[in-house]
């Protein structure tokens, strides 16, 4: 991350500033045009897919920030975080969800001979994931597909994930591991790998179909985190009411 430059002036994406964390106040057609405009200058640099959660763990832990803020954008996948933005100004910004993201980019994807990358989760699921995928985008171009092992990987691991994503030469680089190991291994590979790297979460269980993502009228009034611990409480509802809580007394009520 350190020395990294940029192919696309950071300035010319609005943000706000939420915790300590540069929130882009954009929404999905900016985000879009953007990156079918610059695709090209974003191979190497990464986005990443901010909530409630990331933002309160980058509150707390400046490294992370830094993280969350050296990439090229932190998109506000968290609804309470769009309307923060909303409040302080910022009348454009809306709800821009990682999984939503992805697929706008798949649905383009055949026409734009676009090529994916996709590293995390488990076999499994990567192997479901390209089933299902193959299946709704006959023309989709899956150029990878990655399960790393779940502890850390040796140097020697590490080039030749390196080697075989540069082979495989990806526009995007999709990458689920999970806040906030997917976010610090885009930091660390910034410059390193070919893509545009996204940090997309669940993103991969979504639309490999192990996780249903909530009914529209509840993404709709930011309410999907109760279905997620709806559907995970032993992992979930902790966390949640945890971060859910700094978040309102810091951002909401502190302005911060």
């Amino acid at each position: 991350m350190k020395g990294f430059i940029h192919k696309i002036d950071k300035a010319q994406i609005p943000t706000c500033q939420i915790m300590g964390v540069d929130i882009a106040a954009i929404d999905m057609p900016w985000l879009l045009d953007l990156t079918h405009e610059n695709i090209k200058a974003l191979s190497g640099d990464y986005c990443c897919v901010a909530n409630v959660h990331t933002t309160v763990m980058a509150w707390e832990d400046l490294g992370y920030r830094q993280v969350q803020n050296g990439g090229i954008m932190a998109i506000p996948d968290g609804g309470p975080l769009s309307a923060v933005g909303r409040r302080r100004g910022y009348t454009k910004m809306r709800r821009t969800t990682g999984p939503d993201y992805m697929g706008e980019i798949l649905k383009v994807s055949g026409e734009k001979g676009y090529a994916h990358y996709f590293y995390g989760s488990t076999e499994e699921t990567l192997e479901k994931l390209k089933e299902k995928l193959t299946a709704a985008y006959p023309k989709i171009r899956i150029v990878g597909m990655e399960s790393p092992p779940f502890r850390q990987m040796t140097d020697e691991e590490d080039r030749a994930t390196i080697a075989k994503i540069d082979a495989a030469a990806p526009d995007f680089l999709w990458v689920g591991l999970g806040a906030p190991k997917q976010e610090r291994w885009m930091a660390e590979h910034q410059g390193k790998v070919k893509g545009f790297m996204v940090g997309v979460g669940a993103g991969f269980d979504y639309l490999a179909g192990n996780i249903k993502r909530a009914p529209e009228w509840m993404q709709e009034r930011s309410l999907e985190w109760v279905y997620r611990m709806w559907q995970e409480p032993g992992r979930l509802a902790g966390r949640y009411v945890r971060t859910n809580a700094k978040f309102i007394w810091h951002a909401v009520l502190g302005r911060r």
